[in-house]
């Protein structure tokens, strides 16, 4: 009888004892499902609005998901990258900054595609008058036009196209002020420090300080597409390309839309 006790408080011991040298075992797994990962977006200045207001969206299902965004000029951006800055995923206002990371073997394959697509405009103070088109910027009271530098800003390099199309870049090239973003061109006009500036649409349609007098006609200039793409030296990739799925989800997709981006 105490033999049976025995094996039986034995065989107790050795379950209790195998059990507490599993635990651990199991335990951290739950944990690393749990622990947070950080994400760095570099974008394009004019998804600010959206983008930001699309984080919280994703962090309800992804509350362990920590979204940061570099916002500024798509070919600083791309510089940047180039240049080994750490970014997890890249959004570009124009196709050449991405193709650009794609030939020197950037991006991670199958991960780019087209967010939406923008218009360009120009704008002016919202109490300026007597402009009502784009040849309207040859007038000698047209003092300051306002447009992206376009060797880094593709706002200002569609804002080139067309103002070369129309045939009056030389006209007004002495009276174009550069910004490092199409933020900063919204930013003087609004300000009262350009007479008029050439944005996106998304970008007229947050202010109230500026007023769109037309939109350029989209065969003056290449077209505005938001191309993006998770990138390779994204240390956590899979959770980059969750995010980036989660921007064409209809959740996103209207807030885009609220923006004033067109989707396709």
């Amino acid at each position: 009888m105490k033999r049976r006790q025995i094996i039986a408080f034995l065989g107790t011991a050795f379950a209790s004892l195998l059990l507490a040298v599993c635990s651990p075992l199991i335990v951290p797994s739950a944990v690393t499902a749990q622990s947070n990962v950080n994400l760095l977006v570099s974008a394009a200045a004019s998804l600010k609005d959206a983008l930001e207001e699309i984080k919280p969206l994703y962090q309800q299902s992804k509350p362990n998901v920590n979204i940061n965004y570099n916002f500024g000029a798509s070919g600083a951006l791309q510089q940047q990258i180039e240049q080994g800055a750490p970014a997890d995923i890249f959004i570009s206002a124009g196709k050449k900054q991405v193709d650009a990371l794609e030939q020197k073997g950037l991006l991670v394959p199958g991960t780019r595609s087209v967010l939406a697509k923008n218009r360009l405009v120009l704008v002016i103070p919202r109490n300026k008058t007597g402009i009502t088109s784009l040849f309207n910027l040859q007038k000698p009271e047209i003092k300051r036009i306002a447009i992206g530098e376009p060797r880094s800003v593709p706002a200002g390099q569609y804002a080139q196209q067309v103002l070369q199309k129309l045939k009056i870049w030389p006209q007004v090239t002495g009276k174009l002020v550069y910004a490092n973003n199409v933020r900063q061109v919204l930013a003087a006009v609004e300000s009262g420090n350009a007479d008029a500036g050439l944005v996106y649409a998304t970008d007229a349609k947050i202010s109230d300080k500026v007023k769109v007098v037309v939109a350029a006609d989209e065969k003056y200039h290449s077209p505005i597409i938001y191309p993006l793409a998770v990138l390779k030296s994204s240390k956590n990739a899979n959770a980059a390309k969750e995010f980036t799925q989660f921007l064409t989800s209809p959740p996103a997709k209207a807030v885009l839309k609220k923006y004033g981006f067109i989707l396709s």
